[in-house]
């Protein structure tokens, strides 16, 4: 009897999905997120690493709600010019889970994140034929993730349809940081379309309409 297929993981480094998206002057859809990275990936866990701090349990709460399992790791409180900033690194946790804790019980990963700190695992991970993609925020990756190229693809490219619309409704409070973007978002009319297509082939992904509706460059990588 053949063994069952074992299925494909994400390993998200929410910091930096998270402000490489913002420098771009948008913000994600967690939501649309997770589901085109199951519709396109076939990806079973999205594991979200996160710096931990009191007083952000609805963040958290959004975020497991859209899917994601949340790895925490406790922040830190430093001073930048005078200016209190709290700093959670996720790098070694998310290392290890990749390589170690989740190692056999997935198929292939995907990394999210545009760091040049997980050029070990990307090098690991393709070495071992487990590397599927390397999702990054922006073009503006490390140099030490360019050897991986044929790997990586842009979320910048993908923006009108990961892209966070704020909701039309007055009453509603807006949610702090990263939770604000995993409410129900309007559709443009631009491009209608069902958020549980994303991803999915013959739902208007294809790298036509991606070089037709995302942002234009000549380095842009692939779906």
């Amino acid at each position: 009897m053949a063994s069952k297929q074992k299925p494909n993981y994400a390993f998200v480094d929410s910091q930096n999905l998270n402000l490489g998206v913002r420098s771009l002057g948008w913000s994600l859809d967690y939501k649309k997120f997770r589901l085109y990275l199951k519709n396109k990936y076939n990806v079973q866990e999205a594991y979200l690493f996160i710096g931990k701090t009191e007083g952000n349990q609805d963040l958290y709460t959004s975020l497991q709600q859209a899917g994601y399992i949340l790895v925490f790791k406790p922040t830190v409180a430093y001073f930048e010019q005078g200016k209190k900033t709290m700093k959670g690194n996720v790098d070694a946790e998310l290392v290890l889970y990749a390589s170690a804790k989740l190692y056999n019980s997935y198929d292939k990963a995907i990394i999210v994140s545009g760091d040049g700190d997980f050029y070990c695992l990307a090098e690991y991970l393709e070495e071992e034929q487990k590397l599927l993609r390397i999702l990054t925020p922006n073009r503006k990756y490390s140099k030490l993730l360019s050897g991986y190229r044929k790997y990586i693809t842009s979320l910048e490219q993908l923006q009108n349809k990961l892209e966070y619309m704020k909701d039309s409704h007055k009453n509603k409070k807006p949610a702090r940081a990263v939770g604000r973007n995993l409410r129900q978002s309007r559709q443009t009319s631009r491009n209608p379309r069902s958020v549980e297509t994303l991803g999915k082939p013959r739902h208007g992904d294809s790298p036509t309409n991606i070089a037709k509706n995302g942002r234009k460059s000549k380095k842009s990588g692939r779906e």
